[in-house]
């Protein structure tokens, strides 16, 4: 029996490689006007208007605890989509769409707890790198309504 194949968007944060389920991307976009939402955590940036949707964006960087960087012209906004609910998030640049197997992406939870750890659902051996896969359904939670 054939293992299972997934899609990532792979991109980066800092000098590590992260990697989103492709199916729940919808679209990438080069950095916009962010309109500032007042009273929400520091890591949410704000919100957009895409083609006439309100999407509230945030700060990957910051959500996971890294120190925040001026955009560039690598940034860029994933859109995606997760039960229904869509959201963006800036990451410092995108840079490919990889393939993993079940068996090359490993759970984290027995490396190190930590807050940060609960976004992160495992690392994917890739050749000679390691790809942090993130946990979306986790990362949106706090945006879902009470």
């Amino acid at each position: 029996m054939e293992a299972e194949k997934k899609q990532f968007v792979v991109f980066c944060l800092d000098t590590e490689e992260y990697g989103a389920d492709i199916n729940k991307v919808t679209i990438i976009e080069r950095s916009m006007n962010i309109t500032r939402v007042p009273m929400t955590p520091p890591y949410i940036k704000g919100v957009i208007n895409l083609r006439g949707e309100i999407i509230p964006v945030m700060s990957l960087r910051l959500k996971l605890g890294l120190n925040e960087i001026d955009e560039d012209d690598d940034t860029r906004i994933i859109i995606f989509n997760v039960d229904n609910v869509t959201f963006g998030v800036i990451v410092d640049s995108v840079s490919e769409v990889m393939q993993f197997e079940d068996i090359q992406i490993e759970g984290v939870g027995n490396i190190i707890s930590d807050k940060a750890l609960d976004y992160i659902s495992g690392v994917a051996k890739a050749k000679e790198k390691l790809v942090t896969i993130i946990n979306l359904e986790k990362l949106i939670a706090e945006l879902m309504p009470a």
